[in-house]
């Protein structure tokens, strides 16, 4: 490479990096001294031909179009190698560029850079082209009266005269303490393998405890086992003793709110309404639930 072509590389990487910051300047940021920022929509459709134009004047020494972090044109000089972006012979004043056979991978920002008197000037132009994926602005679903019922996907379908209906879908997702829907109270002989086990619906997912009175049980102890599957918490007991026998109780909670339910772990013979006992809440727990309330608001 001779002295020439290697100061002409020098000056192409300078001019690279010159640009590129300057392009990195966001919209909305308060532009510096002798620095202006504008910014404009340009809506053409897929197949059209998109003119973007700069205004300069006679003070201009350089000036650029970007797009992106890619460089098109330098002054007279093209850097793009996409022939579809030609530069426009036009008026003295203006700098404009144009993009033939559009489609939706040139959508996005579009750069002017201009330098005048040493000091930088930037207009920024925005294309969108309207192809396979309209999507119209200002429409939507209002919803009142949320319930967890409402939760699932929903499909906006647009359609024009350019192209097939477009659909987008849009997942709902409704947030809900834990309500218990189900527990299990269980008769089961000395010696033998007893499990106890409820089910929560909750948005997040419930956490579980199990107590027996108000002391917490805990997983390996004591010979139980708690095992916790998605909406599911069982209690297990691999060898049920005498003093097994009595009262549990399932704790569901989560960010929203915190529910429990009485459970029963009885011997053979014994007479329980086991439906009664399994769905309704002990009155005996009411401090716990106090307790667990406030020490799980405690975390947020």
């Amino acid at each position: 490479m001779g002295i020439i072509g290697y100061f002409e590389l020098q000056w192409k990487c300078l001019v690279v990096v010159a640009l590129r910051l300057l392009f990195l300047v966001p919209a909305g940021v308060p532009a510096r001294s002798g620095e202006s920022y504008l910014k404009d929509n340009i809506t053409v459709r897929q197949g059209d031909s998109a003119v973007l134009k700069c205004n300069v004047d006679n003070k201009v020494s350089r000036v650029a179009w970007l797009n992106r972090t890619t460089i098109l044109f330098t002054g007279n000089e093209k850097w793009s190698l996409d022939p579809r972006v030609v530069l426009l012979n036009t008026a003295v004043t203006e700098y404009s560029i144009k993009i033939i056979n559009v489609n939706l991978y040139d959508e996005g920002p579009y750069v002017c850079s201009i330098l005048t008197n040493k000091k930088p000037e930037s207009t920024k132009v925005h294309l969108i082209v309207q192809g396979n994926r309209i999507i119209t602005e200002g429409e939507y679903v209002e919803m009142t009266g949320i319930t967890k019922d409402m939760s699932g996907s929903y499909d906006c379908i647009t359609s024009n005269d350019i192209s097939p209906p477009d659909v987008r879908t849009v997942q709902v997702t409704v947030n809900y303490p834990p309500v218990i829907s189900r527990a299990r109270s269980t008769g089961t002989a000395v010696g033998q393998k007893g499990v106890l086990w409820c089910e929560a619906s909750a948005v997040p997912l419930a956490d579980f405890q199990w107590y027996k009175g108000e002391r917490r049980l805990l997983n390996g102890l004591n010979g139980v086992k708690i095992e916790n599957k998605g909406k599911q918490s069982m209690l297990t007991f691999f060898n049920v003793s005498e003093e097994d026998y009595g009262n549990y109780t399932c704790v569901a909670m989560n960010t929203l709110g915190i529910t429990n339910a009485s459970i029963i772990l009885y011997g053979p013979g014994a007479i329980h309404d086991v439906n009664n006992a399994a769905l309704s809440p002990a009155n005996s727990f009411m401090l716990l639930t106090l307790v667990l309330t406030l020490s799980v608001l405690s975390k947020f």
